[in-house]
């Protein structure tokens, strides 16, 4: 499998892993909760998507962590939810770089 394929693969499933998080969460109003639930999904697709397809030259594991933390934060600071933003950022990006690292 190349890594594109790989990176399309991991950034459904954690895109789709983290919106179903979110769906029991109450909102304002129906327009926000979408608003929410699709950003969420659109950040958590390009982390699965980056990690196995960029090389910092560094196992994909450090790089899923690396990258998991980079892309999470600015959400976080917005939010103001830093430990859930960032700990699923952090781990999903860890899970993705062990798959990265065995299937590449």
């Amino acid at each position: 499998m190349d890594s594109v394929t790989l990176g399309l693969i991991c950034g459904v499933a954690f895109g789709v892993i983290d919106a179903a998080i979110m769906i029991p969460m109450k909102y304002e109003n129906r327009r926000k909760k979408i608003e929410a639930i699709s950003g969420a999904f659109i950040e958590r697709f390009m982390l699965g998507l980056l990690i196995p397809t960029v090389s910092f030259g560094w196992n994909p594991i450090v790089t899923g962590a690396i990258l998991g933390l980079g892309l999470s934060v600015p959400t976080a600071i917005i939010t103001r939810a830093y430990a859930p933003i960032i700990g699923i950022g952090v781990v999903g990006g860890i899970i993705i770089g062990v798959i990265a690292n065995a299937v590449l």
